[in-house]
Order: C-alpha cells, then structure tokens, then sequence
C-alpha cells in the first residue's frame, strides 16, 4: 500500500472528490537561481494570450519560473521539456511528485507544494513568474488569490470540477510555454498509440464498461469526462449508459451497496483508494455482481491505478503499454 493509505483529514476531501489525491508533502528547494527550464528551451517566445474560463489571459515574457498546482499540470510540462521550480503532488507519488514514467525528468527536484490546501506565501516565496492552475476546481476565490502572486493560467471554460481533458491541458500549458510544436507532436503520439491498441484489440469496440472505486466510505463510478473512462472509450469501450445518465455536471457519482450491480458490464474496472484490495475481493456484494461472478472485472492498483488516475500525456503513453492486455484477459473471463 502507499504511503497516502495514513490520511484521515484528506480522506475526507478525497469523498468530494473521489479520485487518488495525495497528501502533499515537503519537497527540496528549488535554488531561486535556477529558472526550472530544460537545456534544449526556446528563446523565441512571442507573447501570447491564453483563453480560460477567467478571460483572456496575457504572456508577454518568456516564462522561467513555473509553479504548476493543477492536477498532472507538473507532468505536462515535464513532457513538454520544462522544469517547474514548484509544483503539487495530487497522487501522493514523494519526492519530485510523478510517477514512474517520469522518472529522472527533472534536474533539479522542485518544491512540494499543496493540493487543494494551498499555502500562498510558500508559492509566493518561490518567485514564480507564471502558475498553472489548468485542471483544477476553477474556484474564483483560489484564482484571485494566485493571480496576486503571478500570472495565473486557470481552468478553460466547462473545465470547473477537474473535468479540464488531457488535450485542453497539453494545449493550454504547450502555448503559455511557447511550445505548441512540442505539444501538437505529444498529443499525435497518444492518438497514434491509442490507435495502434484499437487495432490490437479490436474485441474491445463497443463493449460495455463500468468504471469504480472502493473507498473506506463506499462504493462509486465514474463517468464520461473522467480520464479513466476517457481512456477506456478511447481503446473503444462504451461507458454503461446507466452510469451516464446518472452524470450531474461531476466525474464520480456515489453507489449505493444496494445499487451494487449498476457496476455489471461487459468489463467492470475498479480501482482502490486507500483500502486494501482484499477488502473489494472479499465483499460479498462486489463477488456477487455477474461480471465479476463471471471472471470479467479487474482491479487496477499501483502504480496502474496512478497512471489510469492521472490522466495526464505521460501517463497516458505509460498506461496504454500496460493495461489494455489486462482488460482484454478480463473481457475473456481471466482466461
């Protein structure tokens, strides 16, 4: 189990958002000299205006100091060949804050930052000159509060409640870092490898799947709009209709043990957050949904459920190398 398994107070904000958030934890400094870009940076930064749900926002100067507070936004611009000097740990990974598909990334380790518990004058002592906040809650009160510190890019519009989606992310981030080429060529190798796991796989079109998680406080799904169901509807999966129409502008809707078997399809994904997976195994009610009964459901956990969880270009990439023959012995009942 990871380490984030310890939080109770976050396990109360992890209800209301239902995914792996971690708890944030201490990083190294970043030395104020270092301006968090890669070697091989562009000095042909033009300015440039970002559209966000908060307007228009302006980049006359070539960032160099990147603090990225969104959920994987740290990861995109880690993909995109820049070095944030701070930066927020959602999935509790420790130490640089990514995962493993991103190990060795950074040069110099930034510093840790919060999550949705966000210590401005600790952002503030970093000196940044522009924030990424991209996918994010889209709070008013925590995007003024940012902007006083620096140049803010918050979520784009219909992006509140972490629904901002991986290309929006890449996009945003690839043009407010004057990295669109790098950007445009990040989100065709994902297109090309979802493409190349479709041909591969090709018993996954239009097959039911419902998509769940167990935490200490119950059972829930989610929905499209969510990166682990985006990630399934791209490998040609369907999201059960009846999870859908549930949908209420939110990427998680809470499932009653009652209501158990809303999680039966043709493939049932569930994903553990801070439990034990023997506690999904053992419940009586998880064994009697028929997918399972039948051998047809799986259990994403580790640094899978990081990469199925994170959503973001490199996770991405890492994830489709791994999970999609996971789902198809799934699919064929373990077989």
């Amino acid at each position: 189990m990871k380490q984030h398994l310890r939080s109770t107070r976050l396990l109360s904000l992890i209800m209301i958002m239902i995914v792996a958030i971690g708890l944030a934890g201490c990083g190294s400094e970043t030395s104020k000299e270092s301006g968090g870009k890669s070697d091989n940076e562009s000095n042909s930064f033009n300015g440039t205006s970002i559209e966000t749900k908060f307007g228009n926002i302006e980049i006359n100067k070539e960032p160099k100091r990147i603090v990225a507070l969104g959920w994987g936004d740290a990861e995109t611009a880690l993909a995109l060949g820049v070095e944030p000097v701070g930066a927020s740990d959602w999935l509790a990974f420790g130490g640089e804050g990514v995962g493993p598909w991103l190990k060795g990334a950074y040069k110099t380790a930034p510093t840790i930052l919060g999550t949705m518990e966000l210590d401005y004058e600790q952002i503030a002592s970093l000196e940044p000159d522009l924030i990424l906040d991209v996918r994010s809650s889209g709070d008013q009160e925590r995007y003024n509060r940012l902007s006083e510190i620096a140049t803010t890019i918050g979520v784009p519009e219909g992006g509140d409640n972490y629904l901002t989606t991986y290309q929006q992310q890449v996009q945003i981030i690839a043009k407010a870092l004057g990295k669109e080429a790098e950007g445009d060529q990040i989100l065709k190798d994902i297109d090309s490898a979802f493409e190349k796991a479709k041909k591969e796989y090709p018993q996954f079109a239009d097959k039911t799947v419902a998509v769940g998680a167990y935490t200490a406080e119950g059972w829930g799904a989610y929905v499209s709009g969510d990166a682990r169901v985006d990630f399934m509807t791209k490998l040609g999966f369907k999201n059960k209709e009846e999870i859908e129409q549930q949908a209420n502008g939110v990427f998680y809707v809470q499932v009653a043990d009652e209501q158990l078997e809303l999680l039966d399809a043709d493939l049932t994904v569930v994903i553990p957050i801070w439990v034990d997976t023997k506690e999904i195994t053992g419940n009586p009610l998880y064994q009697k949904i028929p997918s399972v009964a039948e051998g047809r459901s799986v259990i994403v956990e580790g640094d899978y459920s990081d990469a199925f969880s994170a959503g973001t270009a490199p996770a991405l990439l890492w994830a489709i190398d791994q999970l999609p023959a996971m789902f198809d012995k799934a699919l064929q009942g373990g077989e």
